[in-house]
């Protein structure tokens, strides 16, 4: 079997894709992302508060609050446009043994990172419309030194029982694999 168009060098020998689709396209806010944009409106807020005290101040040192209220909303925005324009620009893949997601983002580039699909690998599935398959984690910095946990996945699914399906051959394809070579 030969190897699609735009993935040599990136299957391995007789890896085969068993789906590629992409996350929902459709705006949506979330939990967290709304905790995001508050926060981003209060700390503008905030800035425009300072701007006009620091304006009865001689000069034009009020103009300092503008990156203050800049930042505020970049992070108001960011956190609720954000994570929609980043499924705008992102592709899953599903091969007999791994998971790829890709991205295209205006101003960092191309990325394409893979995740093994394996018998041990834990699925969480979120079932529902649109549906959620997490298979892996990562560890993220966070801005005070710390570290957080974050879920790796093919989100936001239209088709989510049928990729979970395809997961699930998969893994059992993995595990014949092993099988066979023990």
């Amino acid at each position: 079997m030969s190897t699609p168009t735009g993935w040599e060098g990136i299957l391995d020998e007789g890896e085969v894709i068993l789906w590629q689709g992409r996350p929902g396209q459709g705006f949506h806010v979330g939990a967290g992302s709304l905790i995001g944009g508050v926060f981003g409106l209060f700390f503008a807020g905030f800035a425009v508060f300072w701007m006009v005290m620091a304006s009865n101040a001689p000069g034009n040192f009020w103009m300092f609050g503008l990156i203050h209220f800049s930042v505020g909303l970049a992070l108001s925005i960011g956190s609720v446009v954000g994570p929609t324009w980043k499924r705008r620009h992102s592709w899953y893949t599903l091969t007999d043994r791994r998971a790829f997601i890709a991205t295209d983002m205006p101003f960092k580039g191309r990325n394409l990172k893979c995740y093994p699909i394996g018998p041990n690998t834990v699925i969480d599935y979120k079932q529902g419309n649109p549906a959620t398959i997490h298979f892996a984690e990562e560890w993220k910095r966070g801005s005070k030194g710390g570290s957080y946990k974050v879920k790796i996945g093919f989100e936001r699914l239209e088709n989510g029982d049928e990729v979970m399906r395809q997961v699930r051959k998969a893994q059992e394809v993995d595990e014949t694999m092993i099988r066979e070579h023990t």
